[in-house]
């Protein structure tokens, strides 16, 4: 298993989510409201654009793939 290797990784970003959100990113689901979940992780996209300068027409990085 190969690690994803990222300039600046350490660094700290803030990002503001709601309770709510933070559950739905840390498992906990909620059956009748999906629009937390796709909330939260707008979010973390946003900031990872924002502070990477990513190209947001290109395909968004996948929280996950962050190790």
């Amino acid at each position: 298993m190969s690690q994803t290797k990222i300039p600046h990784g350490d660094e700290l970003v803030k990002v503001e989510l709601t309770v709510k959100e933070l559950m739905a990113l840390s498992g906990v689901r909620f059956p009748n409201n999906h629009h937390i979940e796709v909330s939260a992780r707008r979010k973390l996209n946003e900031v990872l654009e924002e502070t990477f300068e990513i190209d947001s027409s290109s395909a968004p990085i996948d929280y996950r793939m962050l190790t």
